[in-house]
């Protein structure tokens, strides 16, 4: 990783973590293990998930260089006013990094960037709250009906990739891979109080309490990790510690022996010497396959690969400010992607995603999209 990867990373973690007494105590009374009576879900709901974070990333003096590939819709002294953000703590890291760079170019425009998890995002963007949404998953039918009723129209736009990581204590000696099959088994609703010790999973395994951390029910990582493993977004044990922010689940992993929990792949590399990464079996070529930016690239770690997106509301995206950060977003996103840990779509894809913005074409189409369908040529079906 680059120090400038580093630099940006702890920004966001400090942001979000708060750097205060009270965040300390959520978080760990959130790695406590203490819930609510947890019961296991077959859509949403379930388990009470640690306090989301929300950090606010102010403006910034002018007078920088801005990121390779800007333009400006105006001169930056003429541009001005305010851009909220919301949703996925995966996509954070990418908004935070565009948010601070834009706002090198342009100091009277403030943009906030905050944290709620995906499905708690798109509740504030759909009741108008804010003007974009980060999500680590395309929007539900639930989410549309909720826009639509509002009338809340929408641009939905890929911004990058990024893989989920399976992850355990760097402690722990005895797990060097896990099947898909094994997952289930671990966090299919069936298993909570059940599957509650690391023998059940393999016989050979120390027996020993399986302490279980994960993302929330408001995330997108929920839904994508839910329906990749349990073949159906939001079917899940209730019983295991949640939060919506990975920072939250890195801390919670990294002071627990016995952990297993799961989130962002960025994350998982930025902690490298904090938690370890588990390789998963590809259910198609048999073999353990380490998660790592390539393997995510090449489509060769499955099933645990997804898009991210932003989502700008369609009323706003003629505010020049609005407009000006969305280009800046997808014309400087390749870079920025990387340098907090992301893998870059290919350019085709920016370019297409530029169009589309620019074209103001609402709706999605990438709802229900089959795994393994290039981002290419997802944007291409509306041509």
């Amino acid at each position: 990783m680059t120090q400038s990867f580093s630099r940006r990373q702890l920004l966001a973690r400090f942001a979000a973590l708060g750097l205060a007494v009270p965040a300390a105590s959520a978080l760990i009374a959130a790695c406590s293990g203490s819930q609510a009576t947890p019961t296991p879900t077959t859509a949403t709901g379930g388990q009470t998930p640690a306090a989301g974070a929300t950090a606010t990333q102010p403006p910034t003096a002018g007078g920088q260089t801005p990121a390779a590939g800007a333009t400006a819709t105006q001169p930056p002294a003429a541009l001005s006013g305010t851009i909220a953000i919301d949703g996925s703590s995966t996509v954070f890291p990418i908004s935070e990094a565009v948010a601070e760079e834009f706002q090198k170019r342009y100091p009277n425009v403030k943009v906030t960037v905050g944290i709620s998890g995906t499905g708690g995002g798109f509740k504030k963007f759909c009741n108008k709250e804010t003007d974009i949404s980060d999500a680590s998953r395309p929007i539900k039918d639930t989410e549309l009906q909720a826009c639509e009723q509002n009338g809340r129209q929408f641009i939905e736009l890929p911004v990058a990739f990024d893989g989920l990581a399976v992850v355990v204590n760097p402690q722990n000696d005895w797990v060097d891979h896990l099947t898909v099959e094994e997952l289930n088994l671990i966090w299919k609703p069936e298993s909570q109080g059940v599957i509650t010790r690391w023998n059940q999973v393999r016989p050979e395994w120390p027996d020993a309490p399986l302490n279980l951390y994960g993302a929330g029910t408001d995330s997108g990582t929920f839904d994508y990790f839910t329906e990749a493993i349990n073949g159906k977004s939001g079917a899940s044990r209730g019983d295991y510690t949640a939060s919506e922010d990975d920072n939250v689940l890195v801390q919670c992993v990294a002071g627990d022996k016995y952990a297993l929990g799961y989130f962002g792949l960025a994350y998982a590399e930025e902690n490298a010497g904090r938690v370890k990464v588990v390789p998963i079996v590809n259910p198609k070529t048999g073999q353990p396959v380490e998660p790592n930016l390539e393997a995510v690239k090449t489509g060769q770690y499955q099933p645990l690969s997804r898009p991210l997106f932003i989502y700008v509301a369609a009323d706003q995206a003629d505010r020049p400010e609005v407009q000006a950060f969305v280009e800046f977003y997808l014309q400087n996103a390749s870079t920025l992607a990387q340098e907090v840990g992301y893998i870059p779509l290919p350019d085709e894809a920016y370019q297409l995603a530029l169009e589309r913005f620019r074209a103001r074409k609402t709706g999605s189409v990438f709802q229900g999209v089959e795994v393994g369908v290039s981002i290419e040529d997802v944007l291409k079906r509306e041509e």
